[in-house]
């Protein structure tokens, strides 16, 4: 045979060339590679340590419409690859006793560290969430499967928001999770598919549905005021709920930020109260035993608008943020206030709010139309 480097002919049975001195005979590999499954040991130049490491799960990252596949290890370095060889044998076994969290669990902690430092609505809608996956309290979340969550939000939830606060939480959950395992896909809940967005069209206070609740408040129809301060204020359902006497001031008439929720334009901007609402405020005050001026609790609150509007004669069903409504459109409609004045009376951070808020009726389309 010819050498493999210098090309001169060499017995066959030839360990090395007698010419250059290539080795010809290659021998065994003395660090075979371990089957799969069995984890493996390999030898770090950098750290100059034998490395023992096993598999633990497989994480998911989605881009786009493509999905990334990455792996999770356990790793142990030690100065032997004997001494490697005889721990990774103990992997598998060390990767099983891991403790299992539950939902519960995580809950929990996601309630102590961000939950409760929500709204008093959001942390609300996080607790119906919770309270619609009951079937999974006690379950750990890396036995949790992607048809098992999509059952229970489709028989919980016929509508786009409830789900959407479960598949929320569900990501909290997932999150947290696995920070403390690996195998868990923590982009899982974000394939729940949810139901379409169907956002009903908010009905604003006609004109004469205004003029019953002042008729109703000046017969003595106290609730009357909850929905009047709403619609001349602009406020939000939590942010009356919230109101309090040291607020109000009525003297430069506005009240402080403080009452502000959920944004930051409303969080840094006074409520305009407008002059017609002023007596109404004064009785309000007058009438509260306490600093808050009215409940403070869902059922409370709702159960005194709703009884205002039954009382004023209102017969169509006008839920709370149909007084906001009310605010925008009668500026901008009936009023002609411009765009930009309006979004510091809402407290908007754009004027591209009014598309959302003001409503106009068929009777303002027409009497438009015949100012041409």
């Amino acid at each position: 045979m010819n050498c493999s480097k210098c090309g001169k002919l060499i017995q066959d049975d030839a360990v090395y060339c007698p010419y250059c001195g290539k080795k010809l005979v290659s021998e065994p590999r003395k660090h075979p590679k371990r089957a799969n499954g069995l984890g493996s040991v390999y030898y770090d130049a950098r750290s100059k340590r034998w490395i023992a490491q096993w598999v633990i799960g497989k994480n998911y990252t989605v881009n786009g419409i493509k999905t990334k596949l990455s792996y999770s290890y356990i790793r142990r370095s030690f100065m032997t690859r004997t001494a490697a060889l005889k721990h990774v044998n103990k992997m598998e076994e060390e990767a099983n006793a891991r403790p299992e969290f539950t939902v519960s669990y995580y809950y929990t902690a996601m309630k102590a560290a961000r939950i409760d430092k929500l709204s008093k609505d959001k942390q609300t809608a996080y607790r119906i969430a919770y309270d619609r996956i009951k079937k999974i309290h006690g379950k750990a979340v890396k036995d949790l499967t992607l048809p098992e969550m999509q059952e229970i939000v489709d028989s919980e939830c016929s509508t786009y928001y409830p789900a959407h606060d479960i598949r929320t939480l569900l990501n909290g959950v997932f999150k947290r999770a696995a920070q403390d395992d690996r195998q868990i896909n923590v982009n899982l809940p974000h394939l729940i598919e949810l139901p379409p967005l169907e956002e009903e069209e908010v009905d604003p206070f006609t004109e004469e549905e205004q003029l019953m609740l002042w008729y109703s408040y000046e017969a003595g129809n106290v609730d009357a005021a909850i929905p009047l301060i709403m619609i001349y204020t602009g406020m939000m359902t939590g942010e009356m709920r919230k109101l309090t006497k040291d607020m109000i001031d009525l003297d430069r008439r506005e009240i402080g930020n403080s009452v502000g929720l959920k944004t930051k334009e409303r969080k840094k901007r006074a409520v305009l109260i407008p002059d017609d609402i002023v007596p109404v405020l004064e009785d309000v005050i007058a009438r509260a035993p306490e600093n808050n001026l009215f409940p403070t609790k869902d059922e409370n609150f709702y159960r005194h608008y709703y009884k205002a509007l039954e009382t004023a004669g209102i017969t169509r069903h006008l839920t709370p943020y149909s007084c906001r409504h009310t605010t925008a459109t009668v500026l901008a409609v009936h009023e002609n206030v411009a765009p930009q004045v309006l979004q510091r009376v809402m407290r908007w951070k754009s004027t591209k709010m009014a598309d959302r808020y003001v409503t106009p009726t068929e009777k303002d389309a027409r009497k438009a139309i015949n100012r041409i």
